[in-house]
């Protein structure tokens, strides 16, 4: 299952450091996001580094399975940490977020769900994203950021 969830058997639910990778897919002006089957709200396309695992590389692969899409090149975008990155998921696990994020404007491939943790995929224009409480906690700073640069290139 991985290395959080091997963690998981240890310690329960009590906070755990977790290495996080997203990814924000932008295209024409658009965002595609997900909302997350745990807490119903829009997010990034990300999940935990795996043992050994480069970021980039997780980035890539929490990209293609959660949206069907296959990244190309990627742009980094920061990392995001400290108290607003911590997080307890509807289970009750607790983390303290390191995350790594990255906008990709090249990908191919078709958009396609992934039904076990997502419950909707959908485009948005960067001037008309979600209501600040309709995005997960996690993903809101990297989200205006991501948005905000990319709008600053389109210039």
């Amino acid at each position: 299952m991985g290395y959080i969830m091997d963690l998981r058997k240890i310690v329960g639910h009590r906070k755990l450091l977790m290495p996080g990778a997203g990814v924000f897919p932008i295209r024409d002006g658009m965002v595609l996001l997900q909302r997350r089957k745990d807490n119903g709200l829009w997010a990034d396309h990300g999940g935990a580094v795996e043992l050994s695992e480069k970021v980039e590389d997780a980035a890539r692969r929490e990209m293609q399975e959660e949206t069907g899409l296959v990244p190309g090149e990627m742009e980094f975008l920061g990392i995001y940490s400290g108290p607003e990155m911590d997080y307890t998921y509807p289970n009750g696990d607790q983390v303290s977020i390191i995350g790594m994020y990255f906008i990709c404007a090249d990908f191919t491939g078709t958009v396609k769900l992934q039904v076990e943790e997502v419950t909707e995929l959908r485009w948005f224009p960067l001037d008309q994203l979600p209501d600040a409480q309709e995005i997960s906690p996690m993903s809101r700073k990297p989200l205006l950021d991501a948005a905000a640069r990319y709008q600053r290139k389109q210039k």
